[in-house]
């Protein structure tokens, strides 16, 4: 079964490339590897998965020296042109899109890159799957788009027409463009709302990485709403064997389904306890600046998972302090430290 996959330079494609290589996938890797993080890492990534960065061309196919059954294209996914010749040329049974502008801070200042990227780029993606048909589109959601629900957990049954970033808005967007897709053309199409998601390889941005880059270097962690938020952090093995499973069991189906889906781990964490676990496993406590609620923030995320284990019948295991001790190794180790 050959399968695409969008955003492999980025955190959760790299795992999953591992992932489906290891079962004997066919998988096309595609990413643009901006800038808006170090690229630095994102060539790591690639290079973990056999992906020279001086054989990184864009439009053109590098195969993987590691994994027979993966090569890597660079390209834009508003690159309407090239990304059609790819669908024509790959004739893909699985299309998975985990490439996005992400950040929810970053999307106050940089608007547009939303725009070109979560919509012009979605709508791309959508209209390559419709000429070029695929079994089963599988798109990042995120859990951005409850916004200012109030009621936890967050269920999939629950109004999301409330974000308060314009990133939710774009994820928003997708499920409503996914949606139209299946009424119109019945392409099957799952949007997956992914929860707080961390590990090794992860973003630079997000909080976990960075407050551990801080307190190693004795810098001041900046900690919003003065600590009171929490977050459904989920570790990236849970996320990784989530989509894993969905797609054997969807390889069987012959209905076109249009679903939505919450990936969490169903126990949410406050964020002072959070950074407790940090300092401890660390072994350094943290200079803490405490600040008002960040414009797009929201106070708890909290998912309500029922409908995921209905579907495949897996419970996200990792705890928080396993999840961040395997991420602190990964990162001294990776720098050095």
């Amino acid at each position: 079964m050959k399968v695409l996959i969008t955003g492999t330079a980025g955190f959760i494609g790299f795992h999953l490339v591992a992932k489906l290589a290891s079962d004997g996938f066919e998988i096309v890797g595609l990413d643009n590897i901006n800038d808006y993080y170090d690229v630095s890492l994102k060539y790591a990534r690639l290079r973990e998965q056999g992906i020279r960065k001086n054989e990184v061309k864009y439009g053109e196919f590098t195969q993987s020296v590691k994994l027979i059954n993966y090569r890597f294209i660079k390209l834009n996914l508003e690159d309407k042109e090239c990304l059609d010749l790819l669908f024509q040329n790959e004739n893909f049974d699985i299309v998975i899109n985990l490439a996005a502008q992400a950040g929810v801070r970053y999307s106050i200042e940089n608007p547009y890159a939303y725009l070109n990227s979560n919509l012009v780029g979605f709508m791309n993606v959508l209209e390559a799957c419709r000429n070029n048909p695929v079994k089963h589109l599988y798109y990042a959601s995120s859990s951005s788009v409850y916004g200012k629900n109030k009621k936890v957990p967050f269920s999939e049954k629950d109004p999301v027409d409330n974000p308060i970033s314009l990133y939710a808005a774009t994820k928003k967007a997708n499920e409503l463009l996914a949606t139209s897709y299946h009424n119109l053309y019945h392409l099957a199409c799952t949007g997956l709302r992914f929860f707080t998601v961390y590990g090794p390889w992860g973003r630079p941005d997000m909080a976990y990485y960075s407050f551990t880059k801080d307190i190693l270097n004795g810098k001041t962690i900046k900690v919003f709403n003065n600590g009171d938020l929490k977050r459904d952090f989920t570790y990236i093995d849970d996320i990784i064997e989530s989509i894993y499973l969905l797609m054997k069991v969807d390889e069987s189906s012959t209905e076109s389904e249009n679903r939505i889906l919450n990936i969490g781990n169903n126990t949410p964490e406050k964020l002072l306890d959070f950074i407790q676990i940090l300092e401890k496993e660390i072994g350094k406590e943290a200079k803490k600046e405490f600040l008002p609620m960040q414009q797009g923030d929201v106070h708890e995320t909290y998912a309500d998972i029922d409908k995921l284990i209905s579907c495949i019948n897996y419970v996200p295991t990792t705890t928080l302090k396993i999840g961040l001790q395997k991420f602190i190794m990964w990162y001294r180790l990776f720098y050095k430290l």
